[in-house]
């Protein structure tokens, strides 16, 4: 799988051009499946209006979904325990992105291995992931205490999917939320074994057959392990 883990969705140019890098063909000649599950779990996001801008393609701040694909599904990790995998399998297999949306990671995480699709990521080879937020902290090892909000059922404290060896610190300097400092992600980076990353919203991490790559019109700072 390839993966854009952004931490504000397609803001740039450059992240644009990472996006249709990632893909191998124009945006206009692939076909996408929204997530949006991840919203569900937090509280100051979905389910209700926030959920409908981004299905819906509303959403300027963090674009993902209004970026003129060849088509657009949905793909409700909370519906699928309930339906026969040959109803949802081959349509992601087919699938040429999943654009996931933000929220809770860690309920994001829970539906994820729930639904089935956790299992399914590693054959998905070319697929592209492209993440928002909680939809990239899912793929690292682990997201910190400081982002824990929906506690799973089965416990695992702050662990996420560890699709990647690193962890994610999102939406540095962001507007209106003034927690998000580079000294609070040091201290945040302190907390977690391994490298961790500090991103803004004009930042993404490219991720390639194991290669890392930082695209940004923005400002970022990794912090080794």
């Amino acid at each position: 799988m390839r993966l854009l883990l952004t931490s504000a969705g397609i803001k740039n140019a450059s992240v644009h051009d990472a996006l249709v890098d990632l893909l191998g063909k124009p945006i206009a000649d692939s076909s996408a499946l929204c997530i949006p599950t991840a919203m569900y779990g937090h509280p100051h996001v979905g389910p209700g209006a926030e959920a409908w801008r981004f299905i819906s393609g509303r959403q300027p701040l963090t674009p993902m979904c209004e970026l003129g694909w060849k088509s657009m599904g949905l793909l409700e990790l909370t519906a699928l325990p309930s339906i026969d995998e040959e109803r949802w399998v081959p349509l992601v297999r087919e699938t040429d992105v999943l654009l996931v949306g933000g929220g809770d990671a860690l309920y994001l995480c829970h539906w994820m291995r729930e639904s089935g699709l956790a299992d399914l990521l590693p054959s998905l080879r070319e697929t592209v992931w492209v993440g928002l937020s909680a939809g990239s902290m899912v793929m690292t090892p682990r997201i910190g205490q400081r982002f824990v909000g929906w506690k799973p059922p089965a416990g695992g404290e702050d662990s996420a999917l560890g699709v990647v060896d690193f962890s994610i610190f999102p939406h540095l300097d962001g507007q209106d939320m003034p927690e998000n400092t580079m000294a609070d992600a040091e201290r945040w980076a302190a907390g977690i074994p391994g490298p961790t990353y500090a991103i803004d919203d004009d930042t993404a991490i490219k991720v390639t057959d194991g290669t890392v790559e930082v695209i940004s019109e923005g400002h970022w700072r990794l912090f080794p392990s």
